[in-house]
């Protein structure tokens, strides 16, 4: 299990690099980020077991990685759901 400090940093890392992939706005600055990252660990936790692959296991590049795509999920879906609007 991870700390709390652990989910934050995962969060955070995971959080950060989903808002640099996916277009658009996301949630306000770094607290949207380590919500985004830790919501987006638990979902990709959740997509990995789904698949036979273990989950967030610590504070390494693995449970980044399963961090990140379950954010960038989490905010595709929050795209498609909130309908984003693009600039013209």
């Amino acid at each position: 299990m991870l700390s709390l400090l652990g989910w934050i940093v995962v969060g955070l890392i995971a959080g950060a690099l989903a808002k640099m992939v996916v277009p658009g706005g996301g949630p306000g600055g770094v607290i949207g980020d380590i919500i985004v990252g830790v919501v987006g660990a638990f979902i990709g936790g959740w997509v990995f077991n789904f698949f036979g692959h273990s989950a967030v296991t610590g504070l390494n590049i693995y449970s980044i990685v399963v961090a990140f795509i379950g954010a960038v999920i989490l905010l595709f879906l929050l795209r498609l759901l909130t309908g984003r609007k693009s600039a013209v």
